[in-house]
């Protein structure tokens, strides 16, 4: 335990902030260890975007504490954001300027020292893939490019603590593959936050998940835990003779029906006192349903986030 506690880079406690009567986020703690990747999930309006202004210092908390390796980011703000990277949803890039005048800057407002400035440059470069990139312009590379700059910018400093919000929003297919890769890597040599309302997105690259609802958490587990919510909440029916929709919606009152393909049946929403298997069975029986396979499937990312969002917080 005093290992884990040692490697501990960053401390979320209580974090509250409230605008007037209004309370956007209401008692969200986290805590990362160095090599970690933990996902922040939530759909919009969540609170996602205000926890992250609190952990990078941009915002305070009404209420709550927030360290980052050990120093207070609320009483030591200048010490304790040298710690930290931070991506922001908007890439803060200057698009006329090129790649290496644009990391010059950026490594000068770190400190950066002058003698590790090129070094510093030509690693972040090195790891984010822009090494062929040094001389372009940053407005006329792709928009996958622009986010790496963007990526490069959190980590020419080498923080401890890296926090990323929303680091593939608007990127086609290959670019995300990319990214996700690159922020796999990242998770190796730093702590990552990655902020997204992407749920295969955690599910590829994080260690863990925090799924926020109206500013609460609503879940809090590794993947694999996340992984296990998943499963058990829906199973597929596949039937030689099949029913209707609504024949099978009438027999199975308390499930959601979906048609997969033709004479094949998702049956999600459930919870374990509805099993609905033996009634399946029973029915497809009675009714000469020909019932041939019934197997388990993961809920999808929509029931996932239906089921933890519509309860009361």
């Amino acid at each position: 335990m005093a290992d884990k506690d040692h490697s501990l880079t960053l401390s979320a406690t209580g974090l509250t902030r409230k605008y007037g009567n209004n309370v956007a986020v209401s008692d969200v703690s986290l805590a990362l260890s160095k090599g970690e990747i933990i996902g922040l999930l939530g759909p919009n309006g969540a609170g996602k975007s205000t926890t992250m202004k609190m952990i990078t210092g941009n915002l305070a908390p009404t209420e709550g504490s927030i360290k980052v390796c050990g120093i207070d980011l609320i009483d030591d703000p200048i010490v304790a954001k040298t710690k930290i990277g931070y991506l922001p949803e908007i890439p803060p890039v200057y698009k006329e300027l090129r790649v290496n005048e644009y990391l010059k800057l950026v490594a000068k407002l770190h400190k950066v020292n002058s003698k590790r400035l090129v070094s510093a440059m030509d690693i972040a470069k090195e790891r984010t893939g822009l090494t062929e990139m040094s001389q372009r312009l940053i407005g006329s590379l792709s928009k996958g490019f622009q986010q790496r700059v963007g990526i490069a910018q959190a980590i020419i400093h080498e923080p401890e603590v890296v926090i990323l919000d929303e680091p593939t929003v608007g990127l086609d297919p290959n670019q995300i593959i990319e990214i996700r890769s690159l922020i796999k890597e990242l998770g190796e040599d730093h702590s990552v936050i990655l902020s997204t309302h992407i749920l295969p997105e955690v599910e590829a690259i994080c260690d863990s998940v925090q799924i926020l609802h109206k500013g609460k958490v609503v879940f809090d587990d590794d993947i694999g835990g996340l992984r296990k919510f998943r499963s058990g909440k829906s199973i597929q029916a596949s039937f030689r003779a099949p029913p209707t929709k609504k024949a099978l919606e009438d027999k199975l009152t308390n499930a959601k029906i979906s048609l997969v393909r033709e004479g094949v049946y998702r049956i999600s929403g459930l919870k374990l006192e509805d099993d609905p298997t033996d009634a399946i069975v029973q029915h497809s029986v009675q009714e000469r349903w020909g019932l041939f396979e019934l197997v388990g499937a993961q809920a999808s990312v929509e029931e996932v986030f239906v089921e933890l969002t519509t309860q009361d917080v």
